[in-house]
Formats: structure tokens, sequence, C-alpha cells
């Protein structure tokens, strides 16, 4: 396990984090949650930015007393606010990461930057935002990290670009022993990205699984009046009212397909199971 949160409570004015969550090797780690839903105070913690009230954060084995300063070189991030100042230049960030990083990787960093045509004498104020994005991911894949905490690395994005940072990510994980904890609004990142998913509400995890059985097993059932009282409601999660009756979520596509063939099944997402739990009722 290369990351593990196990209760981990922080308190504001407004605002509890109680999360518990796991990071194994060789994963692609989803957090998903609207704003304000605790993802980016749950990153703080994870990196030691912020003084957890409660619980453990054990990362590479070791708790939080015991995880060196070397070991803190092991860890790539990508957060919303700029790890350098903003008025540095890429060749200044250069400098600063060969004093900082042993295993910083200079060559191969320039050949990325060159391919993405990220200027070296402009300073960072005046990058695009997609030059921004990718000149932070490049960064923290830049000294062998890993693990990479990735806070919506993709936002505010044009999907050429998006699918840029995408592969660049799948690139970095063809490397054994390596993981990455990744947020992002859109879902179809994360579904053809992440091997397992927690989602996000209010500062706690209500929902966890993973990646493939969610687009091989859930659905979302459409059913009338009549059908909803006379269906099997075993294996249903969710519901919400309609016009015409029910939509209900399921996490067994085939229990329904085999033993309902009239009624409407349509193949649940990552964004059908964020709308039911939010919206809708449980069962």
């Amino acid at each position: 396990m290369l990351l593990e949160l196990k209760e981990v409570q922080k308190h504001y004015k407004d605002f509890s984090l109680n999360c518990s969550i796991q990071v194994k090797e060789g994963y692609v780690t989803g957090l998903i949650g609207a704003n304000g839903a605790g993802k980016s105070t749950t990153f703080k913690a994870i990196l030691g930015l912020i003084q957890i009230e409660g619980g453990t954060i054990e990362r590479f084995g070791k708790s939080q007393n015991d995880f060196t300063v070397q070991e803190k070189t092991k860890i790539g991030t990508v957060l919303s606010e700029h790890t350098f100042s903003s008025m540095m230049t890429i060749k200044d960030v250069i400098a600063v990461m060969e004093a900082m990083y042993q295993k910083f990787n200079k060559k191969q960093f320039l050949k990325k930057c060159e391919v993405y045509h990220l200027p070296l004498d402009k300073k960072i104020k005046d990058f695009s935002t997609g030059m921004k994005a990718k000149f932070k991911l490049l960064i923290a894949m830049s000294y062998e990290a890993k693990l990479l905490i990735l806070d919506e690395p993709t936002v505010g994005l044009d999907s050429v670009t998006r699918n840029e940072l995408l592969d660049e990510i799948r690139e970095y994980m063809c490397q054994e022993g390596r993981a990455i904890l990744i947020s992002s609004h859109i879902s179809s990142d994360l579904e053809g990205l992440c091997d397992d998913l927690y989602f996000m509400q209010e500062g706690k995890i209500l929902f966890y699984e993973e990646t493939d059985r969610i687009l091989s097993n859930y659905a979302i059932l459409k059913v009338s009046e009549e059908q909803y009282q006379k269906i099997d409601k075993t294996y249903l999660w969710y519901q919400k009212k309609t016009t015409y009756g029910y939509e209900l979520l399921t996490k067994e596509r085939q229990y329904y397909q085999e033993n309902y063939p009239n009624i409407t099944i349509e193949k649940g997402n990552i964004d059908d199971i964020v709308s039911f739990i939010r919206k809708g009722e449980t069962i």
C-alpha cells in the first residue's frame, strides 16, 4: 500500500473532514465529489500542508512521525496553486529542481518541454492555462516520484490538451511500483484512467468501487409505476421518481436483464452514480 488514510479528521468552522482512503501500488485511484466536498483538504492532509486532528496517514508503509524528508521526494504533486513563483521561468525552476531532487531528470524534462512547446525563458505568469497545466504535471513527473497526488490536473483545458496530459499520466504508470491519487470533475477522464474510485461528499467517503465493475455491472432501470411495484428490489440501491415512474440504480445489471426483459435498462456510469447519491433516495 503506497498510501492509506484511516479516519483522518480536520475541522473548520463550516466543514469537517473524516475520511479513509487506500491507494494501492500499480493503481490510479480517483477521488470525486462536488466543489467543497473535501478533496483539496484531503490532498493537503496527505502532503502535510495542514495538521490533522485525528486518524492516521501512512505513506509507503510509514506513519507521519517516521516520514523523512528523503521520502517526501517520492511524492509528486499537482495542486491548484503553483509550487513555484509565477515570476520564475522554466530555467529558474530547473536550477531549483537540480538543487532539491537528486533524481531530477533534466534531460527528459527538457525533452518534454520541447515536445509541448514550453518556452524556457518566459515567466510562468505569462503561460496560457494549457501551458501551466502541462508544466505542473511535467515537473511532478520529473524526479521519479513513486506516488502522484493530482488535484484537478485537467481543469479548464480543451479536449486536445486534456488528452495529452492523460497520455502522460498513462505513460508514467507504465513503470512498476507507482500509484496515483487524482481528482477531476470530468467523469470520462476518470473512467478511462482510474482503476478504482472514491466518492466524497461533505468531508466523508460515501461510496467506493472498482471502475471496471461500475462500467460492467451498474445500470439504470427505467420502470413504470406498475413495474416498480412488481420488481424485485433486492439488488436496487437508489431511486428517483420521474414523470413516467421511476429510475433505479442497481449494481447487478445482469440479474435484471435476465429476469425483467421488458424493462428499459441502460448502462451506468460515474455521472449516474454521483447523481443518484446526491439527489436520489436509498431503497
